[in-house]
C-alpha cells in the first residue's frame, strides 16, 4: 500500500493561496452569525488574513453597513457568508409544543412562532455581491446559478463549505473556487447538504483534509479543531492551503461575545462540547451546558427551532446565565487564546511557519 504525499509542498501551496486572494498569511476568520462584530475581522484582515461575516440573519441594509465598517477600519480582505436555504419546514404544532415546554424549564416559555424567520435570500445574496467582498461563502450547499455567474463576472471568489466528498464535488462543479473542508471538530453548524445526514457526516479533519486535496483540483481550506499554531501546519501539511479558524478568535476582546461564553471556551475540554439541534434544530456543535445535556423531545426543524429558542437564549444571556446560554464552540476550544485579534492570527502564522518543512 503507498501513501500519497500531499504535492506541492505546504509553504508552495499557501503562498499561491494568499498571492490569488489578497493575503499575507493563510488564516481566515470563519464566519460567525452569532459573532458579527466589524472590529474582529478588521483586525484579522489588517493583520494580512481574511475576516468574515456570517450574514445568516443579517438584512441587506446590514450586509452593506458591515462592509462600510470593516473597509473603513481595515484595507484587508473579508469573506461573507450565506447559508443555502432549507426547503420550508414541515410545521408539526404537537413538537412545537412539546419544545415549548421543555424550553419552559430552562427560560421563559416561547410563543409558537409564525415567521418569516429570515430575510430574503435572493436580497441578501444581491447584497453580498454588492459589498464586493474578496469572497463569497456557502454552506449547507451551493448558490443558485445566477449568483455564481455574477460573483465571477465581478471578480468575486466562491469559497463552498463542505462535509463529503461528495458535497465538495458537487460545489466545485457548480464553480467553486475553493472548498471549505469542515472536520466534525468544529464548532457551530455542520455544513451538510441534507440537514437530515448530518449526524452520519462526522469525518474528522486528519481525514477528510487529504481526501479533499487528493481528489480536487482548487485548494482546500481547513476548519475545524484548529486554534493553534500545531494544528495550522498540520492543516497545511495534508494538504490544505489555507486554515479557516473560528472558536480560536473568540476570546479576543474584538470578538465581544459574552463574558460567560468566553469563559465557558477557556475552561472546554475536548469531550466538554457535544453536537445538538436545540439551539436551532440544524446540527451543531456547542458547548455541553444544561440545556444541551438535558433530554429534550425532538427539535423542531431549522428556522422554526431557532426561533423557539431566541426568547431562552436572550434571557440567558441577560442573566449571566450558562446554563441556557447557546455557546458554539469546536473541540480546540481550550486552545483559543485570549490576545488581541490581529496579534493573535499575526503569532500564530509566525509559529506555524516555523513547524512546517
Amino acid at each position: 500500500m503507498t501513501t500519497r504525499l500531499a504535492t506541492p509542498s505546504a509553504r508552495t501551496r499557501v503562498a499561491a493561496f494568499c498571492d490569488r486572494f489578497g493575503l499575507r498569511i493563510p488564516i481566515l476568520l470563519a464566519p460567525m452569525a452569532g459573532v458579527p462584530a466589524p472590529a474582529l475581522s478588521a483586525a484579522v484582515a489588517s493583520a494580512g488574513g481574511m475576516g468574515a461575516h456570517g450574514a445568516l440573519a443579517t438584512t441587506p441594509g446590514g450586509i452593506a453597513d458591515w462592509a462600510r465598517s470593516v473597509r473603513a477600519a481595515s484595507n484587508g480582505a473579508f469573506q461573507i457568508n450565506l447559508w443555502i436555504p432549507d426547503p420550508p419546514p414541515a410545521r408539526d404544532a404537537a413538537r412545537e409544543a412539546a419544545m415549548a415546554d421543555f424550553l419552559a424549564a430552562h427560560g421563559p416559555r416561547p410563543a409558537i412562532p409564525e415567521g418569516p424567520f429570515l430575510p430574503d435570500f435572493d436580497a441578501q445574496c444581491r447584497a453580498i455581491l454588492d459589498a464586493a467582498p474578496a469572497a463569497i461563502s456557502s454552506i449547507m450547499g451551493v448558490f443558485p446559478d445566477w449568483v455564481v455567474a455574477e460573483s465571477k463576472a465581478r471578480g468575486i471568489a466562491w469559497f463552498a463549505t463542505a462535509t463529503t466528498l461528495a458535497e465538495a464535488r458537487a460545489a466545485v462543479a457548480a464553480g467553486a473556487d475553493a472548498i471549505v473542508a469542515q472536520g466534525a471538530e468544529a464548532g457551530g453548524h455542520r455544513g451538510a447538504f441534507d440537514a437530515t445526514t448530518a449526524e452520519a457526516q462526522l469525518t474528522g479533519g486528519l481525514a477528510l483534509i487529504p481526501r479533499l486535496a487528493d481528489a480536487l483540483d482548487v485548494p482546500v481550506i481547513a476548519t475545524g479543531g484548529i486554534a493553534d499554531a500545531r494544528g495550522i501546519a498540520a492543516a497545511l501539511t495534508l494538504g490544505a492551503s489555507a486554515v479557516q479558524v473560528g472558536t480560536g478568535f473568540l476570546r479576543c476582546p474584538e470578538a465581544a461575545i459574552h463574558p460567560a461564553w468566553a469563559d465557558a471556551i477557556g475552561a472546554a475540554e475536548p469531550d466538554g462540547t457535544a453536537l445538538t439541534r436545540i439551539f436551532s434544530g440544524r446540527l451543531g456543535r456547542g458547548i455541553a451546558n444544561e440545556v444541551v445535556r438535558a433530554a429534550a423531545p425532538p427539535a423542531a426543524p431549522y428556522p422554526v427551532q431557532r426561533a423557539l429558542f431566541a426568547p431562552v437564549r436572550a434571557a440567558a444571556e441577560a442573566a449571566g446565565d450558562p446554563r441556557a446560554m447557546q455557546m458554539w464552540a469546536g473541540q480546540a476550544a481550550r486552545l483559543a487564546a485570549a490576545e488581541p485579534a490581529g496579534d493573535l492570527a499575526q503569532r500564530l502564522w509566525a509559529e506555524a511557519l516555523a513547524l512546517l518543512p
